[in-house]
């Protein structure tokens, strides 16, 4: 979780500084940590954090980049993985669950951003969407 920590800090820091290929390697990174070590991080909520930080961050910065379809590309990605986890009997309760309540932000974003852009979210997102009457509101970034 440390390493994902520090890759992310410094793909935090390489977009503030406007740093857009570097900024994009790290979140890259992070995002493989994140899909690597999903199921093996002893913090459910955390690993599943991790992955939605990793995909929004580059969502955010497809966005800077007037890259709506890219930022929408990770967004869906994001919450289709999370439906993917969501289902998956190999999987612990702990991590579905947490899957479930991440879900709720992943799916709101997307169709926020389709929105905002007048982009399709997704036929199969809107269709195995979670439902949105979680009031859950993770902190990212």
């Amino acid at each position: 979780m440390e390493h994902w920590k520090r890759t992310m800090q410094i793909g935090n820091r390489y977009f503030a500084e406007g740093a857009w290929v570097d900024a994009r390697e790290q979140y890259l990174q992070a995002l493989a940590l994140a899909q690597v070590l999903f199921d093996r991080w002893p913090d459910a909520d955390a690993a599943v954090a991790a992955l939605v930080v990793s995909q929004h961050n580059l969502a955010d910065l497809h966005l800077q980049l007037q890259r709506p379809d890219a930022a929408i590309a990770h967004l869906r990605a994001c919450h289709e993985y999370l439906l993917r986890a969501m289902a998956d009997e190999h999987l612990s309760a702990g991590l579905r669950d947490a899957a479930l309540r991440h879900s709720n932000h992943s799916y709101l974003r997307l169709l926020q951003v389709s929105a905002e852009y007048g982009r399709p979210a997704s036929p199969v997102a809107l269709n195995r969407g979670a439902p949105l009457s979680l009031p859950v509101q993770p902190t990212y970034h």
